[in-house]
């Protein structure tokens, strides 16, 4: 019997543990969806790329730095957000960004060496289905029912 309860124990461990990875960060969400878009050939960086996607209404989810300096670049941005209804995260620095849209030299080690800043990424294309993507969905729904 001892034997039988070792493993009901260690199910029940790797249970706890997936609740905890289900329970994940939404930035860390948002860097694997990132990298699943880059993968897939649904991201756009900078205002250009960023622009016009969305104003074709392509874009499905929009990332913004809040250490841009330029004021008109995110009023830019939030003005063709809201016109095409898209949700808008923010994301403390542009660095960071630019890191997780591929946008970086790494070392050996898969290390950040050297990272490239953006201020603005557009998600048109979220590949495929993913726990980080529904993460990140749920959280986006629960900030929008939050706003009404």
């Amino acid at each position: 019997m001892a034997d039988e309860e070792v493993p009901a124990e260690e199910i029940a461990e790797e249970e706890v543990e997936e609740e905890e990875v289900a329970e994940m960060n939404v930035l860390d969400a948002l860097k694997e969806v990132l990298k699943k878009a880059l993968v897939h050939d649904g991201l756009r960086k900078g205002l250009h790329e960023c622009a016009k996607a969305l104003d074709r209404r392509s874009a499905r989810l929009c990332c913004l730095a809040k250490d841009c300096e330029n004021e008109e670049y995110k009023k830019l941005i939030r003005a063709l957000c809201a016109e095409g209804e898209v949700s808008v995260i923010m994301v403390d620095a542009g660095k960071d960004l630019g890191a997780w849209c591929g946008l970086a030299k790494l070392d050996a080690d898969g290390e950040v060496k050297k990272a490239v800043r953006t201020s603005c990424a557009v998600i048109t294309d979220f590949g495929e289905e993913t726990r980080a993507l529904t993460v990140l969905l749920d959280y986006l729904q629960k900030q929008a029912e939050g706003e009404e």
